[in-house]
């Protein structure tokens, strides 16, 4: 090896093979970024340059020789990071070697860095040996560090070093404002259709149809790049100007931490956590559902804008809470399908449409309705409701379902998501439907795009693509399950399954590239309709959202009227709430839950503001005090009971907070068990027993829990149930509990007994079959007990009601088809028993025989307060598996202290009062039909003359 000569600059080594075991300096600490994100060379190289820049400032060699192998060494160093099999050669980095963490960005970035270079080169002194070494990464740390070999000669000139300085000074400025920019957290410097040099593009024309553009850009793709774009982590293309796209975010009910398109370090740390989707519901609140998935939908474009979210959001879950133990229920609209089908199209309305709490800010008059604020999708598509139950796995689960459950009972929120609320994304679930995988079913996926009309993008559950060939084998290899999910209408895989075997189904000729664009049209369509194809965000319409439109106090106020409006009073004997705040009464606070600030439930976020239970009622009560009584929720030991019991004895009133967290239900983990975690019973129990007052018993979970020793304990006067109420939850129970607030939270499902763990969770049948001993499912056909039923919610007040207006008849005679006039003419003339049913199919303009009901509520009480009313249907008989009782319609209405307010509903005949047959026929019976609002019937009579 060649002996370095006196003065000779080293060499500057590419990668950690060649750079010298010797002793260094450390000067800076880098901690690389995600994969995902494309600055990460960016930052390294600024960086490298601001230390070189530092020191080429402080010593005397050569500017302009000093800048010329500085120019070399980037221009290497630049074409290395592109090359794809040496993308690792900064560190060990090896796991980042895709060509699409490489941004396009670099190259500009480094011409502008080496300009400044060169103009600094010429004003300033020249450099001593420099040696600057990219050393081994250690746990995703990159140490960038440089060795000072001091001159031999000194500086001649002191003035000379003054302007150094000067220029160090002006340059360091400009470096740091430079890196801050690139590396600040914004989208508008990574965006599609740049001017000048990528914005003259067909697709970039935002005058033209969607469509148009979209064919365009699939015109422009090579092969390998179309399969770079399957994966929810969709690869940049840099030549077109397109930078990578993260489709995975989440914002069930509040922007969430579960995706990786979503971040919370960066200028938005927090954002408003709305409660669980099953707390919202049980509002029964339209407007209520509406705006909020309007607010975050603000925040989601507010993040956005920043670089810390994407606009493709998961959300909602329209699956029906249809079996107790389900850990996901939670997440859900409830069990009933109207009720799920209602919460479905406001969630999606609110989330994709362009108004938010308030008018957004936007920068012109555009109203394009096929403009997206951010994209929805309704999820799990379909019949998936069972994590981990014995031997069935979500994985590798086949639901068997029958064609009349499937058509009434599953289908409808995901019909209604797509032809009312117009999702524009769909996921398919991961388990089979009877015997076929979700996303590999040309049924299923068609029947919503040809039957329903779906236009948007349907994406699989993370890897379910991957489950199709590994868990359940219905795909003989890799191969054949990416073209039996590419053919069967399936657009992105969640994962890599398909960037790793849809290039070697196109060799084998499974594969043809024509599906591979068909999924990429949908795509690219939803991105159009976003925006993203429309040049920089931030000068687009939404570009004025930011930091300050996040976690407002409009928002918070929300959160919290959401939250007053799900809590649910399942017991109040004697009227024994709400507690007189002004008598100054003790109050001590038991249980594990009560100070626990994790009130979200699943996928959640990073709230605005973290309040506890205990920590809301402190704010209204005197005197307090606090005991766990369990150290944690599963509640093994009773260890902490007799510290419990004695704060108790010492209190004028007490309030137990027990139920589930995570720890109990959650995505993956589903409850065998009914009843309260561990001791918790007993700890209830104990606590009441020696209490100087009947106790409050606050119930935390997203499941129906089996307090049924609660309901018949007269020592315990009142049961609130108050779900994942969210960030707002502390202030919200309060109150309620002193009297702020009259609850009028409804049960949006069924609360079983124990003794429905015996039913097996794997049984998918709704019906009830009596031979079998199976006892049916939810409200509308469960024939057994009940702890609580469906609707099941007390107030404060008492209320009365009154039809004011309904109609007595309903003649069919004027919608029935000629042909099928006929036959029922005929077969009511003839036959012994008449007709019981007529096919909606065979009626013709079905909406001209909607009516409203209008209906009188008193407020009976002394308070006033919001009020559900909820209007029930029970049909004839006339089919096996008619169901027990429906809802029919539901509305949310203030209500004074002693007065009347009046409230309307409208029936749609054909939709409200029908229901599948067992061929999956809808069917509206023929005769008496029941409606029915608490205690007050009118019956209607629905025939065919």
């Amino acid at each position: 090896m060649k002996e370095k000569q006196k003065g000779e600059r080293s060499a500057i080594p590419f990668s950690v093979e060649n750079a010298p075991k010797t002793s260094y300096t450390p000067l800076h600490t880098l901690t690389l970024p995600t994969p995902q994100t494309e600055i990460s060379y960016l930052a390294i190289i600024s960086i490298c340059f601001a230390c070189y820049m530092e020191i080429l400032l402080l010593h005397e060699k050569s500017p302009i020789i000093v800048s010329i192998k500085w120019y070399s060494w980037f221009l290497k160093l630049y074409r290395l990071l592109h090359t794809d099999e040496n993308i690792a050669s900064c560190g060990d980095i090896s796991n980042y070697s895709h060509p699409h963490f490489i941004s396009h960005r670099i190259e500009t970035s480094i011409s502008v860095l080496l300009y400044i270079q060169l103009i600094a080169g010429l004003l300033a002194a020249a450099t001593t040996n420099t040696r600057l070494r990219i050393v081994e990464e250690e746990d995703n740390k990159l140490l960038i560090t440089q060795k000072l070999v001091k001159s031999k000669k000194e500086r001649k000139s002191e003035m000379w070093k003054q302007w150094q300085w000067k220029w160090s000074s002006i340059i360091k400025f400009f470096l740091i404002f430079f890196l801050a920019f690139e590396i600040a957290p914004t989208s508008s410097s990574d965006y599609a259709c740049k001017f000048p040099h990528h914005s003259s593009y067909l697709f970039c024309d935002a005058s033209l149809p969607t469509l148009t553009r979209a064919h365009s850009l699939v015109s422009l793709l090579t092969l390998p790049e179309k399969i770079l774009l399957l994966s929810n982590n969709a690869s940049s293309i840099p030549r077109l100007g397109i930078p990578a796209y993260q489709w995975w975010s989440e914002s069930l009910h509040g922007v969430a931490v579960n995706g990786p398109g979503v971040s919370f370090n960066g200028t938005i740390p927090s954002a408003t956590d709305f409660p669980q989707v099953i707390l919202s519901t049980a509002s029964f609140n339209r407007s209520l559902w509406l705006h909020t998935a309007a607010a975050i939908a603000r925040e989601a474009r507010a993040m956005f804008n920043v670089g810390q979210a994407g606009l493709t959001f998961w959300a909602p879950n329209v699956n029906l809470f249809r079996d107790p133990r389900w850990g996901r229920g939670q997440e859900t609209p409830g069990e009933d399908p109207m009720l799920a089908s209602a919460y479905a199209v406001e969630f999606v309305r609110g989330l994709q449409g362009l108004r938010g709490i308030q008018e957004a800010v936007v920068d012109d008059d555009n109203d394009d309705d096929d403009a997206l604020m951010v994209s929805a999708c309704c999820k799990h598509f379909t019949a998936y409701d069972l994590e981990m139950w014995k031997q069935f796995a979500r994985y590798n689960f086949n639901a068997v379902v029958s064609q009349q459950d499937l058509e009434d009972t599953y289908q409808p929120p995901f019909r209604a998501c797509i032809k009312q609320g117009k999702a524009s994304c769909l996921m398919c679930s991961y388990n089979e439907v009877n015997g076929v995988p979700a996303c590999a079913s040309e049924e299923l996926l068609g029947l919503a795009r040809d039957k329903w009309g779906f236009k948007g993008y349907i994406t699989s559950d993370c890897d379910a693509v991957a489950t199709v060939y590994e868990y359940q084998k219905y795909a003989k290899s890799s191969e054949d399950a990416v073209a039996d999910v590419l053919k069967a209408g399936m657009d992105i895989n969640c994962g890599t399954f398909m960037l790793r075997h849809t290039e070697s189904a196109i060799e084998q000729g499974k594969v043809k590239e024509e599906d591979i664009d068909r999924a990429l049209l949908d795509l690219f369509s939803v991105q159009l309709r976003l925006g993203l194809f429309d040049g920089d965000p931030i000068r687009g319409r939404f570009g004025k959202l930011g930091s300050e439109d996040v976690c407002t106090p409009e928002h918070k106020t929300l959160a919290l009227e959401a939250a007053r409006q799900g809590i649910v009073l399942l017991k109040n004997d004697k009227k024994f709430l709400p507690l007189d705040r002004d008598i100054g009464a003790s109050l001590a606070v038991i249980g594990p839950l009560a100070t626990t600030t994790k009130l979200g439930g699943g996928y959640s976020g990073i709230p605005c503001s973290l309040t506890s239970l205990y920590e809301g009622l402190r704010e209204f009560a005197e005197r307090i005090s606090f005991a766990f009584g369990c150290h944690d929720v599963p509640c093994d030991s009773d260890d902490g009971f007799p510290e419990a019991i004695d704060t108790a004895k010492k209190a004028d009133f007490v309030l137990i907070v027990v139920g589930l967290d995570a720890t109990q239900e959650t995505e993956d983990h589903d409850r065998v068990s009914l009843l309260l975690p561990g001791k918790q019973m007993d700890l209830v129990s104990s606590v009441a027993d020696v209490s100087k007052n009947p106790v409050v018993l606050v119930l935390i979970g997203g499941g129906p829990l089996d307090v049924s020793f609660a309901e018949e304990n007269q020592q315990i006067a009142s049961i609130l149930w108050v779900g994942y109420p969210g960030e707002a939850g502390g202030k919200a129970l309060a109150e309620i509990i002193y009297g702020e607030f009259n609850p009028a939270g409804r049960l949006p499902m069924t609360w079983y007994p124990e003794a429905f763990t015996n039913v097996p969770m794997n049984d998918m049948s709704m019906r009830a079959d009596p031979s079998r001993g199976y006892p049916g499912r939810t409200y509308r056909f469960y024939t057994g007990s009940r702890v609580y039923g469906f609707g099941h919610g007390l107030s404060y007040s008492d209320f009365s009601y009154n039809f004011l207006s309904a109609p007595s008849k309903i003649s069919l005679s004027r919608i029935i088809k000629d042909g099928s006039r006929k036959r029922l003419l005929y077969q009511a003339e003839k036959e012994v028993f008449g007709v019981d049913y007529v096919p909606v199919n065979e009626l013709q303009n079905c909406n001209s025989l909607s009516f409203s009901v209008h209906i009188s509520v008193k407020n009976l009480g002394d308070l006033d307060g919001s009020h559900v009313v909820m209007l029930f249907s029970k049909g004839p008989k006339v089919v096996d598996g008619s169901p027990e009782t429906q809802l029919v319609g539901f509305t949310s209405l203030h209500t004074i202290s002693n007065k009347s307010t009046d409230a309307s509903i409208l029936v749609h005949p054909c939709e409200h009062l029908s229901f599948a047959d067992e061929q999956g026929k809808w069917i509206l019976p023929l005769g008496l039909h029941t409606l029915s609002v608490g205690d007050v019937e009118h019956i209607v009579s629905i025939e065919i003359f």
